[in-house]
């Protein structure tokens, strides 16, 4: 077993999900992404920010091994932008593919002394497996049905972007909540920070006692948007799914899509997000996606900034 090094200034080791985060952790975050929105809408010479070029001369590895636009683009660009130098892998790229196990790939990696590993993993707590076994910080990017820290992160500060806080907002997420990890890490730090959070899904993709994480649970979308002042749509999972899971897409759509029918039931500031990819006219009608409601593209730029944020948190020493 590696030794853990020593605390950072978010006072972690890792970044593995949101369910161990508490309050000012979040916050800290949140505050540090939006000190850089301020470098990135400033006219002054931002080379003169402690924040910025704070990964300079470091060195960052992106392990995908699922498929990802959003937060692989992100996460090297986060990385970029903060000077360091970054090397993506896939699994077509590693000895994996070859035989070679995660962990003996991670430890060839470790030998090579970058300075964080960011991690996506079809299984459910591959980073907190690696994460006992190195002594670099890990990333979650994503891992199996069960956490997506930086997700929910971005989707928080675009939240306060728009409603100016969190406290007592009511947030409502709909659809494959059985294997979502972004449910999950939402619901964490949406509590954490105050929301009141429901849960919307056919029968047959709700989790088992999903009350007992301390949320709503609706199988009625009609009555479940009312009175929500955020309503975030989750991308239905066909490819995780078994076969009698889902009849079809055209009938999520007509008893779970939100479209503008829908969208005259919530509250006339209501915010509409999805964490991407959209199946457009599945969880979202293209009225809904592209309507003024919608922040879907304030959340892929908020993700630029949330993983700069962390990326400078997880290596900057106390």
């Amino acid at each position: 077993m590696a030794v853990a090094s020593p605390q950072n200034a978010l006072g972690i080791k890792s970044l593995l999900g949101t369910e161990s985060l508490v309050k000012s952790q979040i916050r800290l975050i949140i505050d540090t992404a939006q000190e850089y929105r301020k470098l990135q809408d400033s006219k002054l010479d931002k080379i003169q920010s402690s924040l910025l070029g704070s990964l300079k001369g470091k060195t960052v590895v992106l392990l995908f091994f699922e498929a990802s636009t959003r937060t692989r683009s992100s996460f090297e660009l986060a990385a970029k932008r903060l000077g360091a130098e970054v090397i993506v892998l896939t699994q077509q790229m590693s000895s994996v593919d070859k035989g070679e196990t995660l962990l003996d790939t991670a430890r060839n990696i470790e030998a090579m002394q970058p300075d964080l590993l960011v991690l996506r993993h079809p299984s459910a707590g591959s980073p907190m497996y690696l994460d006992g076994a190195l002594k670099i910080p890990i990333v979650n990017g994503g891992d199996g049905f069960h956490e997506h820290p930086t997700q929910a992160l971005l989707d928080l500060m675009t939240i306060e972007e728009f409603k100016g806080s969190l406290e007592g907002l009511k947030v409502l997420i709909v659809g494959d909540i059985a294997h979502s990890r972004v449910a999950r890490s939402d619901i964490y730090a949406l509590k954490a920070m105050g929301c009141s959070v429901s849960v919307c899904a056919p029968p047959t993709l709700m989790p088992p006692k999903v009350e007992k994480m301390g949320v709503q649970a609706f199988t009625h979308l009609d009555e479940a948007v009312l009175g929500q002042d955020v309503v975030i749509a989750l991308r239905v999972q066909f490819e995780r799914m078994n076969q009698g899971q889902l009849p079809s897409r055209a009938e999520y759509s007509r008893f779970y899509g939100i479209n503008a029918r829908v969208l005259k039931l919530c509250k006339e500031d209501v915010l509409i997000m999805h964490p991407g990819p959209v199946n457009r006219g599945v969880e979202l009608a293209t009225e809904v996606a592209d309507s003024e409601r919608s922040v879907i593209l304030n959340q892929v730029s908020n993700g630029v900034l949330i993983r700069m944020a962390v990326l400078h948190l997880l290596t900057k020493k106390e």
